[in-house]
């Protein structure tokens, strides 16, 4: 019998500690197929630093490094620097990336550090119980803001793609998002586009991800998928912010 569908061999094959309904898990599922499909599992090494990412040298069958909150960019760059035939990437969040890491980012960025960042956003700082993060929406309801954020107290969320996107030494930058099939083939098709950007020397490429965190929404998967669509989508929008590649915007 013919074999139509299989775990990638840079997923390992354990049960996830992500809650039900988050999306990590089919971003982690890209993330190894990609890396399989390029054929450089044994040269990949990633960075996870703390978040719900913090468990991911779990999952992948490659090398792993745990940095500090925030400076996933910063270790990868000392990784890569050491080890240019290596390809390194970094697995963060929107708490993580956004916020403490936000230096680490955008330097690791205008330097076009030839690595990959894979960034999850879902509007909140989900493994610490929910409260507000830099890319926490206008209005919306978190642990550190009951009432909605109010932008007068707490100003706009950040939109890190586009702000990246003005950066020269970024080489690529999308954002994608996994709510639905086409646009999952769309995110594994940037995703994987980032990693061979990297294995050909083009420099820095960010694949920004938007996500559901239902648990901390307060929402049913479903419900959650929803909201993403209604509200982060026409925040955040989907597709190339930059590509020196020549894919053009």
């Amino acid at each position: 019998m013919a074999v139509v569908f299989q775990r990638p061999e840079a997923l390992l094959d354990i049960p996830t500690h992500y809650c039900p309904g988050c999306t990590h898990g089919i971003i982690h599922r890209l993330v190894a197929e990609s890396i399989d499909e390029l054929g450089v599992l044994d040269k990949t090494i990633g960075v996870a630093p703390v978040g719900c990412s913090v468990l991911a040298y779990d999952y992948f069958a490659c090398d792993m490094f745990e940095a500090a909150h925030g400076r996933a960019p910063a270790v990868a760059t000392g990784i890569k620097r050491a080890k240019p035939e290596a390809v390194v990437f970094t697995y963060q969040g929107d708490g993580d990336l956004a916020a403490i890491g936000t230096a680490e980012i955008v330097h690791a960025a205008t330097r076009g550090e030839n690595i990959t960042t894979i960034f999850v956003n879902n509007c909140i700082y989900g493994m610490t119980g929910g409260q507000m993060a830099p890319t926490t929406l206008p209005g919306q309801v978190t642990e550190t803001s009951p009432y909605g954020r109010d932008v007068k107290l707490a100003g706009f969320p950040i939109r890190v793609s586009e702000m990246l996107s003005t950066l020269d030494g970024a080489c690529y930058v999308e954002r994608v998002s996994v709510d639905t099939v086409p646009n999952i083939v769309k995110a594994k098709k940037a995703i994987k586009k980032a990693f061979q950007n990297q294995i050909e020397g083009r420099g820095f490429s960010i694949i920004e991800v938007l996500s559901i965190c239902p648990t901390n929404w307060g929402l049913s998967p479903q419900e959650a998928m929803q909201w993403l669509r209604n509200n982060m989508i026409p925040y955040y929008s989907l597709g190339v912010k930059k590509d020196s590649t020549g894919g053009g915007k």
